[in-house]
């Protein structure tokens, strides 16, 4: 099985993972949901994301998961020119039907100022996530080929149980080329969207 791919029955967990699974939270609407749909959720404590109106939830991130965004933050903020924000969390509005939470982004610092609630995929110029065993086939496939679609020119996979390893994809017309494999131990000289250079064993690392 080559990088990238998931077995069969690891898309049928993901798919199955996709909807609530406590009885405590009814949700307003029927699938095939809409972003409006989305606005009207309760607030607890999941992300809602939407792939052409079918429900991705996902729970609360880990304090590992937390720790590599905030690396990722701090290591591409102190790199980051002027003109550029990191963010973590925001909503992207694809379409009427889609609507995705990447757990990193690098924006223009203007749009942050002009943004209400939802970002466009085109203010995008970096899309990360870390990939948890319970987002594995999304982020890997599902998510890839989202902004691909969307045109997001970058887009970086974080794999935590692989030391970690960066795998960077980058736009290639409507889709992302083979992804480059950055592992830990060596350190990753990346030059966009900005340059910037680290081992990702950093990410994983404790403070000092």
């Amino acid at each position: 099985m080559t990088e990238g791919e998931i077995r069969d029955n690891e898309w049928v967990l993901a798919m199955a993972t996709t909807e609530p699974t406590s009885g405590s939270t009814v949700l307003p609407g029927v699938p095939p949901f809409t972003v409006d749909d989305l606005l009207t959720f309760p607030d607890d404590g999941n992300r809602y994301e939407l792939f052409t109106g079918s429900l991705l939830v996902s729970p609360v991130p880990t304090p590992l998961h937390q720790r590599v965004t905030g690396r990722i933050c701090i290591i591409l903020g102190a790199a980051a020119p002027l003109e550029l924000e990191l963010l973590q969390t925001v909503t992207l509005r694809g379409s009427d039907v889609d609507l995705w939470i990447p757990d990193v982004v690098v924006v223009p610092a203007a749009a942050t100022e002009s943004v209400g609630l939802m970002f466009s995929p085109h203010d995008v110029r970096l899309a990360v996530e870390v990939v948890s065993p319970s987002s594995r086939a999304q982020d890997r496939l599902l998510k890839a080929g989202a902004y691909a679609a969307a045109g997001i020119p970058l887009y970086w996979r974080v794999e935590t149980d692989e030391g970690p390893t960066i795998y960077v994809h980058e736009l290639d017309g409507t889709t992302y080329r083979p992804p480059v494999a950055h592992k830990a131990g060596t350190v990753a000289e990346l030059h966009a969207p900005f340059p910037v250079s680290f081992d990702p064993a950093d990410l994983l690392s404790h403070r000092g």
